[in-house]
């Protein structure tokens, strides 16, 4: 998998630092209230198993599954919900957890999706943020990093199902998705 990389963009310490500084945060804009984290699988998992060791307040968790990708590099624009939530919102302070917060468009639409259920805040937690794709009128409100409109693979994120469990995030090098 390495030699498919271009480069490494974010080293392993770089990340855990960030995500450690993004769980102190959390914790201290929510002490005492009731949160729920809603990962946006599947390349949430491995950024919200790591951001949730390190809140130190109660918390939940819950998963949605969308689809928007398929097995291309760009997003269809058309979101699926293959999963829905389990847990009631009800009342409670949400915070999805993304890997990558590109066009926006899945986000835009599962916020909309889920304020009918009454939560009393809805937040957005990323480790990466691609500005430069933005579409939909969204931002995170806990950001890791801003990368630039490369291809990105690794800690959780795919390309066509592969290069999930890189424990750094690199550059995909063109040719391995072109071809």
């Amino acid at each position: 998998m390495r030699e498919d990389i271009e480069r490494v963009l974010l080293t392993e310490e770089q990340i855990h630092a960030r995500v450690r500084e993004m769980g102190k945060a959390i914790s201290e804009d929510f002490a005492g209230k009731e949160v729920v984290f809603i990962g946006v699988l599947k390349g949430c998992f491995i950024f919200m198993a790591d951001l949730m060791r390190c809140v130190t307040i109660p918390c939940m968790m819950d998963f949605m599954a969308v689809s928007s990708y398929g097995s291309g590099t760009v997003s269809t624009g058309a979101v699926k919900i293959n999963k829905d939530l389990n847990e009631d919102i009800e009342g409670k302070h949400v915070i999805f957890v993304e890997d990558i917060l590109d066009s926006g468009m899945t986000l835009s639409y599962l916020k909309q999706y889920l304020m009918v259920r009454k939560p009393a805040s809805v937040h957005i937690a990323t480790l990466l943020d691609k500005p430069s794709r933005r579409k939909a009128d969204i931002s995170a409100d806990y950001c890791g990093f801003q990368v630039p409109d490369s291809f990105v693979v690794g800690y959780g994120l795919d390309y066509a199902e592969k290069y999930r469990n890189l424990p750094y995030i690199g550059i995909l090098k063109p040719a391995v998705y072109t071809e």
